[in-house]
């Protein structure tokens, strides 16, 4: 099974959304192998926006990524990472489809909700940079023979 990184936004915090949010995750059938709460800081930051750090507007994404903790999820499942950001939306929230989570939740491009982890490589990097090995977990969901037929399980 693959594995994905999401971070639920200070803004998700801030709007009270946090548990639909991961409900729908759930009910879509994705297992949480890790979750926790923490503060962001610079540090993470830079180097998890590294590709952003020269663009204008990146002293602003720092102050919103730092307004609150963050929830940090790793979900695993079948295509995780494609599921994931299909269920997740366009960056920038007005642009989302309606069913998607931005566009369900979001009115913004900065302000827009969650993290997800753009490429299955991505993912492995994001995963070990929020998580360390004994805060992913390894168990099988009683569910996940109704949720996958028997040659997606591999």
């Amino acid at each position: 099974m693959e594995r994905t990184l999401i971070i639920l936004k200070p803004s998700t915090l801030q709007r009270g959304l946090v548990g639909q949010v991961i409900d729908r995750f759930q009910r879509k059938g994705l297992q949480i192998a890790g979750i926790k709460m923490m503060q962001l800081d610079e540090k993470i930051l830079t180097e998890h926006y590294a590709h952003l750090v020269d663009r204008p507007f990146f002293p602003t994404l720092l102050k919103s990524m730092m307004a609150t903790p963050v929830i940090t999820m790793c979900l695993e499942g079948k295509d995780a990472v494609e599921v994931v950001r299909a269920m997740t939306g366009a960056t920038n929230s007005r642009k989302a489809a309606p069913g998607t989570i931005r566009g369900d939740f979001g009115m913004s491009g900065q302000e827009n909700i969650i993290h997800a982890s753009d490429s299955v490589e991505n993912a492995a990097i994001e995963v070990k940079r929020f998580f360390s090995d004994n805060e992913i977990f390894d168990y099988s969901l009683l569910v996940r023979d109704a949720t996958y037929g028997p040659d997606e399980l591999s």
